[in-house]
């Protein structure tokens, strides 16, 4: 185990904007770097920071804020059509070339931040040298078909708060939040007591929803923004690097959500882990960073 690692913090230009970044570790190390990718859309890197425990090991982890959340330039009054899959495409490879690692680098992305990964990876960037995808879908109209099954296994009281509110639009009443949060403590983060990290990332959802909005919409159970009808499942044997594909066993990206990065990805590998949810970053931390690590040892 080295020392602890250097963090350093920056903002790289964006065409009028700035993408915030913090490096933890050194990118000068033997070891390849790796870029977390976090999900929403519409989310911050706060509730993925405990990735940074693979910099204990050697190897330099870069966080960053995706355009429009957290410590990067917000937009709120962007229109809906400017938020898009290339947008968010265009500012990785405009990070990986400002940190100057553009031609070897490891990338991990959780929930949509897999989703990202996955069109990065079928572009086959030469630099790319492996991937993970953490609690990613394959396709948005599955994601939304096992949400709503998920969903029709809570009480029956919840489900019937979840619908009359869904029925009015009223997605802010306090019944219809506490009917949703019934949801994220099955299938999003498990523990009795989130993490300020990951209270930190709701917060923040909460006061600025723009990205999430535009492309997602209102709910988990109502994608109707820009994404409803991606999928990236026929694309996938094109994905030409090695490939970690790792979910929790109660996550909201089920099995069906997962299995078509296993079986379509030609050189892939799955990890499923018995006691998470969608954060098994944080509900089994140690367990999750030593297999990450080790996958991306591999790759070394």
């Amino acid at each position: 185990m080295s020392d602890q690692p250097v963090i350093r913090e920056g903002y790289a230009p964006f065409g009028n904007n700035q993408t915030w970044f913090r490096v933890t570790g050194d990118l000068s190390s033997a070891k390849t770097p790796v870029v977390i990718a976090h999900g929403g859309p519409g989310c911050t890197h706060d509730y993925v920071d405990s990735f940074k425990d693979l910099a204990l090991n050697g190897r330099a982890v870069i966080h960053y804020d995706q355009i429009g959340n957290g410590k990067s330039t917000h937009l709120p009054n962007a229109s809906q059509d400017f938020w898009t899959i290339e947008l968010f495409l265009s500012e990785l490879d405009n990070l990986t070339r400002h940190l100057g690692i553009r031609s070897r680098y490891n990338l991990l992305g959780q929930s949509w931040g897999g989703m990202l990964g996955s069109e990065h990876a079928i572009r086959r960037p030469s630099g790319l040298n492996a991937l993970v995808l953490a609690s990613s879908p394959s396709s948005m109209p599955v994601w939304v078909a096992e949400a709503l099954r998920l969903r029709s296994a809570l009480p029956q009281d919840v489900q019937d708060t979840l619908a009359l509110h869904e029925a009015n639009g009223d997605y802010d009443h306090p019944d219809y939040q506490a009917a949703s949060d019934v949801f994220y403590r099955h299938h999003v983060c498990r523990l009795p007591v989130w993490p300020d990290e990951v209270n930190r990332t709701f917060a923040a959802l909460a006061a600025d929803p723009t990205v999430y909005h535009a492309m997602n919409g209102p709910t988990e159970f109502h994608v109707i923004g820009s994404l409803k009808d991606w999928s990236v499942v026929d694309r996938l044997p094109l994905i030409d690097v090695p490939t970690l594909v790792i979910s929790g066993r109660y996550d909201e990206a089920t099995e069906a959500c997962v299995e078509p990065f296993v079986r379509l990805i030609p050189n892939s590998r799955q990890v499923m882990m018995e006691n998470s949810a969608h954060m098994c970053h944080v509900e089994e931390r140690q367990q999750t960073m030593a297999f990450v690590e080790a996958f991306l040892g591999e790759q070394d």
